[in-house]
């Protein structure tokens, strides 16, 4: 079989990136949150797209969609959210991983916005869909929109003012050997 593009081995530092930040992610999901009791079919608020959006601006999509994808699924399989575990492994993975190729390597505030505009509505049509699916309605979900704005919203105020600043640090420590 003929190769026609190098396979790219993920290094050391973008493995040990991600495990902290899905670990960051974890955290943020499990412990700073608020359960909603106005949706329909229950509904969370929780910090963890800060360590998300933070891992893929800074340290680019690998880190984003591994660290979102698993953290937050993580906190589904032990928190009694089990059935959203499939769900969010793919929704906040497609997540990370578009905040960090939008983002690029660049330090332009306007491509982190756009990235997390972008991720936002990746959430809301992702949970819109699944439960959809789950649920069987397409109108029960339309309730737990005003809450996955309010999250990412809330990561946004957080994320695009600092995030350019870490970026710019963690070159200083990435870039050198």
């Amino acid at each position: 079989m003929i190769q026609t593009e190098k396979q790219k081995k993920p290094d050391t530092k973008t493995m040990a990136l991600a495990a902290v930040f899905t670990a960051l992610t974890y955290v943020f999901t499990a412990f700073i949150n608020i359960r909603l009791p106005i949706t329909a079919n229950g509904g969370l608020i929780h910090l963890g797209n800060i360590p998300l959006f933070i891992g893929a601006v800074v340290f680019g999509s690998s880190v984003g969609a591994i660290s979102g994808g698993f953290g937050m699924a993580l906190f589904d399989l032990l928190s009694g959210w089990t059935v959203w575990a499939p769900f969010t492994l793919v929704i906040v993975a497609l997540m990370g991983y578009s905040v960090g190729k939008i983002a690029g390597r660049t330090y332009s505030m306007s491509r982190i916005v756009m990235a997390i505009i972008v991720a936002g509505i990746i959430k809301v049509a992702g949970y819109y869909a699944a439960e959809v699916i789950l649920y069987g309605s397409f109108a029960a979900p339309l309730t737990s929109i005003p809450g996955n704005i309010l999250q990412i919203s809330a990561a946004a105020v957080i994320v695009i003012p600092i995030a350019p600043l870490l970026k710019k640090a963690a070159a200083g420590i990435l870039y050198t050997t």
